[in-house]
């Protein structure tokens, strides 16, 4: 059994429901959508203290289990108008599991801003925030760390978020209390500043207790075993995520200036310097880690420590994602480059694939060359500052791009298009398109597919299967680099909650409660006023071929809908 708080803002009451069963394995992302859909969150202003902020853990979270401490953070999302779950790793789904937390709402908005505090020997109680405010990440964390000593996790917000700036997230502290596992898509960080809450603070303290220890254990290290033994796996874990930018450029799929190649440079100006095997050497050279876990248990550790030239810590962690929108997007070159710019990013607790997706844009249009550092700095420490331009780009790509009359916009349902280009990458194009969750590789990334030859509805298939199989992970508290795991075998993960939480979940749950969340999330957007033409893709996509491939876009909405819509029943 484990309790989900809903916390009251204004009157500062908390109250608890009891949650059991079943309802524990439908937590996440699925417990978000159902939420959100039966409470009619869809017509409400999104920066209004009617729009609810759920937190909420997985079955697993607590424990050891690989890949199972992941937090999933849901609200109307104030960037897309649709729904949105963003997920972090770090610590703060692993503390709410051991003191038997599956989730918190956060309900209206409180009087002044506010540190929320959870304690494993006491009430939730509410603190103020008057000394944080205007702080970032790094002194936020910092400060909270004095407070409350080191057996903590955090949940926080910069001051972008403070100031409701549409591209801010929830800044998560990591195994050592780095605030760099964000929660960074959608607009969260927005929500959680528009109820004045700057921080929460939660005790970590025991594993929690479960029906049957023994065997769930049995489950936890069968896992790691797999895992251990899974090639995909292996490769993460030394490459990390840098490893997609070799094969997306080797592929022609990388965003290049601002999506307008598929591929950087390599030869002319030395080795492609953004993906994981030069990454890993120069920063194995360095004194960096290379093999980092984003959350306790992980054995992958696909994330990193990256140093600067002179061996101190400069960023961590460095990804894919962010080497493709802040490095290639804006033609950038060095990693250092775009490690700096990622410090900054972090530091102001951002998304850095809506903030890559903005800048490429600009320069794409003119208003500084490709590969310009200085020009990107600043417009970061704009957006920090909160002066007029940075409230401006602190909006987002959609609604900059509108400012200024450009027609260029990589965006879907308002939201940066993530480092795959859906004319070479087309799997992952698809799931970004049908989405309810805006332009999001993560609800259903394939960028391994082989798409030549295929038709529309082949493809689809494949990606409404990626999306099933996300989706089911975003509701499970597991990160979707155990899919060679738990994608292959996924009533090893059934048989486990089974054994956690004494219930019958039937063989095929994974699949049910996937293709579940899908349907509640389109429902939602459907309620929100979203119709099919807000899922096809930008026109330049259709328009532009990409170079080197020649490849242009060629799905379009009404027949992914279609396809998906039969699918689904």
């Amino acid at each position: 059994m484990r309790k989900h708080l809903h916390i009251d803002l204004q009157s500062q009451t908390v109250e608890s429901d009891e949650m059991e069963g079943r309802e524990l394995a439908q937590a996440g992302r699925y417990l978000i959508a159902k939420t959100l859909l039966e409470g009619g969150v869809a017509g409400v202003d999104p920066l209004s203290p009617e729009n609810p902020l759920i937190f909420s853990a997985g079955p697993f979270a607590g424990t050891n289990f690989s890949n199972a401490n992941r937090l999933s953070i849901g609200c109307k999302s104030p960037l897309t108008g649709g729904i949105k779950e963003s997920n972090a790793g770090g610590t703060f789904a692993f503390a709410m599991g051991q003191l038997e937390i599956a989730g918190f709402t956060l309900h209206g908005q409180a009087h002044e801003w506010t540190v929320i505090r959870i304690a494993k020997d006491g009430p939730v109680t509410f603190e103020p925030a008057d000394d944080l405010l205007g702080k970032d990440a790094f002194d936020t964390a910092d400060i909270l760390h004095q407070r409350y000593g080191d057996k903590v996790s955090l949940a926080l917000i910069g001051s972008v978020a403070e100031r409701l700036g549409l591209i801010s997230g929830i800044a998560i502290t990591d195994v050592e209390g780095r605030p760099t596992r964000i929660a960074a898509r959608g607009g969260v960080g927005a929500v959680m500043g528009s109820k004045k809450i700057k921080a929460i603070v939660i005790d970590k303290h025991k594993m929690p207790p479960f029906h049957d220890r023994r065997k769930l254990m049995a489950g936890v290290k069968g896992y790691g075993a797999r895992i251990n033994e899974s090639v995909p796996a292996q490769n993460m874990g030394l490459l990390g995520t840098a490893m997609v930018g070799d094969f997306t450029n080797k592929i022609g799929g990388l965003p290049t200036r601002n999506f307008s190649s598929g591929q950087a440079s390599d030869g002319e100006n030395g080795p492609f310097k953004l993906g994981g095997d030069y990454i890993r050497e120069l920063n194995l050279s360095r004194g960096g880690d290379t093999t980092h876990a984003c959350m306790p248990g992980c054995m992958i550790k696909c994330s990193n420590v990256y140093h600067g030239e002179d061996g101190k810590e400069l960023v961590s962690p460095i990804e894919y994602e962010t080497l493709g929108l802040i490095g290639t997007n804006c033609g950038l070159e060095d990693p250092d480059d775009v490690a700096r710019i990622n410090a900054l990013v972090n530091d102001l607790a951002v998304d850095t694939i809506e903030t890559g997706a903005m800048l490429g844009m600009l320069m794409g249009a003119g208003h500084a060359e490709f590969g310009d550092v200085e020009f990107m700095t600043q417009a970061v420490r704009d957006i920090g500052e909160g002066n007029e331009r940075g409230l401006l780009l602190a909006q987002g790509t959609a609604r900059v791009g509108e400012h200024f009359g450009i027609e260029r916009v990589p965006v879907i349902k308002k939201q940066g298009i993530s480092a795959y280009d859906p004319r070479v990458i087309e799997v992952t194009g698809i799931s970004m398109m049908y989405t309810a969750q805006g332009a999001d590789h993560t609800t259903g990334n394939n960028p391994a597919a082989e798409c030549n030859g295929k038709s529309t509805e082949q493809l689809t298939q494949e990606s409404l299967t990626m999306q099933m199989f996300s989706a089911a992970a975003d509701s499970l508290g597991l990160c979707v680099f155990g899919r060679s795991v738990h994608n292959e075998d996924p009533d090893m993960i059934v048989d486990s909650i089974n054994a956690a939480f004494d219930i019958r979940l039937e063989h095929g749950f994974l699949q049910e409660l996937g293709y579940e969340t899908i349907r509640l999330e389109k429902a939602f957007n459907e309620q929100a006023g979203f119709a099919e033409k807000d899922d096809e893709l930008p026109e330049f996509f259709y328009a532009e071929e990409l170079a080197p491939s020649g490849k242009k876009a060629r799905h379009h909405a009404p027949d992914v809908n279609r396809i998906i819509r039969d699918a689904l029943g």
